[in-house]
C-alpha cells in the first residue's frame, strides 16, 4: 500500500487523505507556514468528523443583553431515542464570570469540558487573576484545533458566555467542533438553531433588560417544544453579570399546542 500523505492546515480545514502519487507534481514539496505532514501507512479515517455524529438533539442558547448574558441548555441525556437522565446540566463554571456549555459526543463532551475548567481555574490560582471570555474563548479554540489535528478529535460544540469586568459589558462567543469561533450577540446549537435564530435575530438587539432576554428565550423554547418532535425535559438556564453567575429559575411546566 502507498504510503498516505494528510495536509491539515490552520484553521477548520481538513483535507481528505490521498496517495502521494495523486498529488500534482508543484504540491508535493510545497511548505506552508503551520501545514502539518504527516505519514502513515494507513489513511486517517475523517469520517467521525461528519457532523452526523453530533448530537443535535442537545439544546444551546445564548443571548446577550445591555449587562447580561443568558445561557441555556436542555436538561435531557440523550443517547439515540432514549433519555437517560431528565436534570442534566450541560454547563460549567470555568471562572467567577466565564460560563461554557456543552453538546456533542457524551464521551468528548465531559472530558473536554472538565479538562478546560480544570487550566482555566489553574491559571487563576497560579496568577490569582481570572481569564476574560475572550482569553478564555481563544485558549479553548486552540484546544480543540490541537484536538482536530490528532487522530481523535473531540467532537464538542461549545457556547461561551461571561462579563468582562474591564470592558463592563458581556461576552458570548459560538465556537463548534471544528474549532470556529466567533463572538456574537445571540447563538444556539443543535436543532435549536434552525427554529430560533430567526425568532432571535427578529426580537434581539443589543439594549434588551434582563426581561426582555427571558421573553425571547421563552420565545424560543415554546417554538422548540411546538416544533421538535422530542422531549428535551425544558431548560436550565444560568446568568452571567457583573455579580458572577447565577442560576435563574425558569419554569417548563407551560403546555404548548402545535397550530
Amino acid at each position: 500500500m502507498r504510503n498516505a500523505v494528510s495536509l491539515i492546515f490552520p484553521g477548520p480545514a481538513l483535507l481528505d487523505v490521498v496517495g502521494s502519487a495523486d498529488l500534482p507534481s508543484d504540491l508535493r514539496h510545497l511548505k506552508l507556514p503551520g501545514a502539518y505532514y504527516g505519514t502513515s501507512s494507513t489513511a486517517v479515517d475523517t469520517s467521525q468528523l461528519s457532523t452526523n455524529n453530533i448530537n443535535k438533539q442537545h439544546v444551546l442558547l445564548g443571548i446577550t443583553g445591555k449587562d447580561f448574558c443568558i445561557v441555556a441548555s436542555s436538561k435531557a441525556a440523550m443517547r439515540g431515542a432514549s433519555i437517560l437522565k431528565s436534570n442534566d446540566d450541560k454547563t460549567r463554571q470555568l471562572n467567577k464570570q466565564t460560563l461554557m456549555a456543552f453538546s456533542g459526543e457524551p464521551g468528548d463532551t465531559v472530558q473536554f469540558a472538565e479538562y478546560i475548567q480544570a487550566n482555566i481555574q489553574l491559571y487563576s490560582m497560579r496568577n490569582g487573576l481570572d481569564l476574560s471570555p475572550y482569553e478564555v474563548s481563544s485558549f479553548v479554540r486552540s484546544e480543540l484545533a490541537k484536538s482536530l489535528r490528532s487522530r481523535n478529535p473531540y467532537t464538542v460544540n461549545l457556547l461561551m458566555g461571561g462579563y468582562d469586568p474591564i470592558k463592563d459589558k458581556p461576552e458570548l462567543y459560538w465556537i463548534d467542533y471544528l474549532a470556529s469561533s466567533a463572538p456574537v450577540p445571540y447563538a444556539a446549537h443543535g436543532y435549536a438553531q434552525y427554529y430560533c435564530l430567526s425568532t432571535l435575530d427578529k426580537h434581539h438587539h443589543p439594549d434588551i433588560s434582563l426581561e426582555q432576554g427571558m421573553k425571547i428565550l421563552r420565545m424560543c423554547t415554546d417554538e422548540l417544544k411546538r416544533r421538535l418532535p422530542i422531549d428535551f425535559k425544558g431548560v436550565l438556564v444560568k446568568v452571567i453579570d457583573k455579580n458572577g453567575i447565577r442560576e435563574e429559575p425558569y419554569s417548563d411546566d407551560k403546555q404548548v399546542y402545535a397550530p
